[in-house]
C-alpha cells in the first residue's frame, strides 16, 4: 500500500477527487495517510469526513520544519492540492522526487510567484492565449519549475472570463491529477 500526504489551503475539491479515485481504484493500492492545511479550510473537513488524520499548521517561517515532523516515515508521495504556501528549499531537497503539485496553466507559461488561482486565469485571458490547461509537476525549490509529469489542455474561447476558464480547467485537473498520482506511485 502506497501512503500519500496531501497539503491543502482551500476547499479541497482536488483532495476529494483523490479520495474518490483511490476508492474507485483509478489510483490503485494507495491511501491518504495525512492531510495538512496551512490555514483553516474545508479541506480539513473533507479529510475528517473520510476519517483521515488531519492537522492545521499555520503558515509562517517554521511551517516546513513543523510539517517535516508530521510527515509519516513511510510516506511515498506528498501531493500539493490547492496548497498556497511556498515549500522551502531544504524541504524540497529532502523529499526530492516525492512531492508533486497541480498548477492551473500549461507550464512553463503562467507559473511562478504570484501565479495561483484566478491570477493565472486573468493572466491567460489578458495575454490572448488560445490554449490553457493544467499541469502536474514535481516540486523543486524553484516555484513551478519542476519536471512536468502530465498536462491537459483546453481551448480558450473569445468569450471566456477568468471564472469560466477556471471552471473549464478544474475539469481538466480532475482528469489528469489522479492519472499523474498513479503514474508517479507506479515507479
Amino acid at each position: 500500500m502506497k501512503n500519500i500526504v496531501v497539503l491543502v489551503s482551500g476547499g479541497g475539491t482536488n483532495l476529494q477527487r483523490i479520495f474518490d479515485t483511490i476508492d474507485s481504484g483509478e489510483i490503485p493500492n494507495a491511501k491518504v495517510k495525512l492531510v495538512v492545511a496551512d490555514r483553516p479550510c474545508f479541506g480539513l473537513q473533507r479529510a475528517e469526513n473520510e476519517n483521515v488524520k488531519n492537522i492545521l499548521i499555520p503558515r509562517g517561517k517554521n511551517f516546513c520544519e513543523l510539517l517535516e515532523k508530521e510527515i509519516p516515515e513511510n510516506t511515498d508521495l506528498i501531493v500539493l492540492a490547492g496548497f498556497l504556501s511556498i515549500i522551502t528549499k531544504d524541504f524540497c531537497e529532502k523529499f526530492r522526487g516525492k512531492i508533486i503539485n497541480i498548477h492551473p496553466a500549461l507550464l512553463p507559461k503562467f507559473g511562478g510567484k504570484g501565479m495561483w488561482g484566478i491570477h493565472v486565469h486573468n493572466a491567460v485571458i489578458e495575454s490572448g492565449e488560445k490554449k490553457s490547461g493544467a499541469t502536474v509537476h514535481f516540486v523543486t525549490p524553484g516555484v513551478d519549475e519542476g519536471e512536468i509529469i502530465l498536462q491537459g489542455e483546453i481551448e480558450v474561447d473569445a468569450n471566456d472570463t477568468a471564472e469560466s476558464l477556471a471552471n473549464k480547467i478544474h475539469i481538466v485537473e480532475y482528469d489528469i491529477f489522479p492519472k499523474a498520482i498513479a503514474k508517479v506511485l507506479s515507479k
